[in-house]
């Protein structure tokens, strides 16, 4: 891929790297101080864990960043078991492995947003059962539903490590 160069950034680009930062942040907020074990937990009636979450975010923003890079094809999100393993935290994976990938990732990503791609260019999505046949997403789409994925599972994230030690991202 080529160098993709700064520009200084007003309006939509700038309001999407702050909302995203800002989830994101939460994200990473909830996990600080806890233990691998602690990060594996599932303590809540779902068979989420916030190590799973981070890296389950992790891979979402990166299939959707190589789907604005390289389309359809290479956006990771055909691969069902790869979807369900994202949200395991698996043996020998660490919080601290899982949050270093997901800092690469964002910083990926919000190199492309700071590059001040094209937010309306658009791509047929990849072929899944939930997708509908024959749709396209704009740059700008796949980044809004980035950032409600990434809000989304902020508030599953805040709901476990609440069950696990009391600690709140808020209130």
């Amino acid at each position: 891929m080529t160098t993709i160069e700064q520009t200084t950034l007003t309006g939509e680009h700038t309001d999407l790297l702050e909302a995203l930062g800002k989830h994101r942040f939460f994200l990473r907020f909830t996990v600080q101080g806890l233990t691998d074990e602690q990060a594996a937990l599932t303590p809540t009636a779902s068979a989420l864990s916030l190590g799973g979450l981070i890296k389950h975010v992790t891979r979402a923003e990166s299939g959707w960043y190589d789907f604005v890079v390289g389309g359809a094809e290479a956006h990771s999100g055909q691969d069902i078991e790869g979807h369900l393993s994202s949200f395991r935290m698996e043996p020998g994976e660490t919080l601290a492995g899982l949050l270093a990938d997901y800092e690469a990732v964002a910083a990926r990503t919000d190199e492309l947003i700071a590059s001040g791609v094209d937010l309306g260019q658009s791509r047929p999505l990849p072929e899944a059962p939930w997708f509908p046949p024959n749709t396209r997403w704009s740059i700008r789409r796949v980044l809004t539903h980035v950032i409600a994925e990434t809000a989304q599972h902020a508030g599953h994230a805040d709901i476990i490590r609440e069950t696990i030690d009391g600690q709140k991202s808020m209130g």
